[in-house]
């Protein structure tokens, strides 16, 4: 089910109405063959909005064994260290903290904040991260980390991956599993006893605030840079030669590169038309250990083990009026409050009015307000808001907050001797291959589809309905 809002931003008091359609029952669309054909929602051109890396997973490269234990019977599964290609560069590796969902083939996935993930609402989260800085591969002595762990005659790669990960999956997912190797439990036992709460890490690259606006011959923002990279390329708007606008530092003099903590502006000029435009920054570093990495396919969620080199950006975006309301509009998802995030802040000479959910929000002049959207666990949303200044800003995703854990307990597994192939997306593959079997066997697809079925059988989509103006397209994705 994917639900769609569409609205425009109204000058004065003028609300937008707000109505409710309940559609057709059938299964949440999370897969990415689903959301490919299911129209706007799919739309490949959205930028992400909280900036970082962006990375296809290329499956299991170091892994052994595991049995997960459940009522019906021990399950069997691969469990160890993925593998990413960065876009524009670079190689991430990851474990997983969703060990009940498969992973897609080739997903793409966008660095998070925990709040947009289960380890935003897991209080085991901070250990979690602990167990990543403590074992392999960031410790890559493995003779050491087997003294630590009191382990008599060593770890091979297998061993310490397949151990860690089921480690983590113990506070990820609430699970009872074990590593089939001795050596491997012995290691998941020593981290599990071992972990300390660490704090979440702080983004590779990101921008503060991802949206701002303003009067033409104003400098709108400031746009904070968030970073670890030693230093950031600042690429202006893309019609910046005909625009006039310029991306600047706080003396107004035009910048192309910034370090941590630099604040940017974008400098319309006093003639310009009511309109829009957007920067890119970006960057070459090492992302931080502990990041969660969330795919738009509802493949199973990533943590981060260790980076090389990698190539990480973000986007922000201005909006400008010569009067009236002059909304800036960034989303994030909520997994506290199971939904999305819209903020709006409203730089211009009058309220910014409109109702969402029967109730009405006026954000006054030089003011900010955030309202949460609800939406059901699994649930793909593609929405669009239409601001006065012709710029539509449109928001797609799928809500994804939880692991299945709790859906699956009551499901019959299988007690299999070894790994068998996990069919995603309707392609029978092995181990050996890129799609990644951590958490996969014959049956577990069948455990996610019905975990997903079991959220939502006849939802109801929100619809933002209003008049809506010519408008130029300003995208974002969460």
């Amino acid at each position: 089910m994917i639900s769609s809002f569409s609205a425009p931003f109204v000058r004065g008091r003028g609300a937008v109405r707000l109505t409710v359609a309940t559609l057709v029952s059938g299964f949440v669309a999370v897969t990415v063959g689903v959301l490919a054909g299911a129209g706007p929602a799919a739309a490949a051109e959205m930028a992400q909005s909280q900036g970082g890396a962006t990375a296809t997973i290329g499956g299991l490269k170091t892994f052994g064994a595991a049995v997960i234990h459940a009522a019906g019977g021990d399950q069997e599964v691969s469990a160890g260290l993925f593998e990413m290609s960065v876009e524009g560069g670079g190689t991430l590796q990851t474990y997983c903290v969703d060990l009940y969902n498969p992973t897609q083939k080739d997903a793409r996935y966008h660095e998070t904040p925990w709040s947009g993930t289960s380890l935003g609402a897991n209080r085991d989260a901070g250990r979690i991260r602990w167990i990543l800085q403590n074992s392999y591969p960031q410790v890559n002595n493995l003779a050491s980390l087997a003294d630590k762990a009191g382990i008599d005659g060593g770890l091979t790669e297998q061993d310490a991956a397949a151990g860690t990960q089921v480690a983590i999956w113990r506070y990820s997912d609430g699970a009872a599993v074990d590593a089939v190797d001795p050596q491997a439990e012995r290691l998941a036992d020593y981290l599990q006893k071992a972990a300390r709460a660490l704090a979440e890490p702080t983004a590779s690259l990101t921008l503060d605030a991802p949206a701002v606006s303003g009067h033409p011959g104003e400098l709108l923002g400031p746009v904070t840079v968030h970073t670890n990279a030693s230093g950031v390329t600042v690429t202006p708007p893309r019609d910046a030669a005909t625009s006039g606008v310029r991306i600047v530092g706080k003396d107004g003099k035009e910048v192309t590169s910034v370090t941590n903590g630099s604040q940017l502006f974008f400098d319309v000029p006093l003639d310009a038309a009511d309109g829009s435009a957007e920067l890119t920054v970006q960057a070459s570093t090492t992302v931080p250990v502990g990041r969660a990495f969330t795919s738009e396919s509802r493949s199973q969620t990533q943590i981060l083990a260790g980076s090389s080199e990698s190539t990480v950006s973000a986007t922000a975006s201005a909006t400008w009026a010569k009067q009236g309301a002059i909304p800036a509009l960034s989303a994030a998802k909520n997994c506290a409050k199971t939904g999305v995030d819209i903020t709006a802040t409203n730089q211009g000479d009058a309220a910014f009015v409109f109702e969402l959910m029967g109730t009405e929000h006026a954000v006054p002049a030089g003011a900010s307000q955030t309202v949460t959207v609800p939406l059901q666990e699994d649930q793909a949303y593609d929405f669009t808001i239409n601001g006065p200044q012709g710029v539509e800003n449109r928001f797609t995703g799928v809500l994804d907050c939880r692991t299945q854990a709790d859906e699956t307990a009551d499901l019959t597994t299988q007690t299999l001797s070894q790994p068998s192939p996990a069919t995603v997306g309707g392609t029978s593959v092995t181990n050996d291959t890129n799609l990644a079997a951590t958490g996969g066997t014959s049956v577990t697809p069948l455990i996610a589809g019905t975990a997903i079925g079991l959220v939502v059988i006849g939802g109801a989509a929100l619809i933002l309905i209003g008049r809506k103006e010519n408008s130029t397209n300003q995208s974002r994705q969460l």
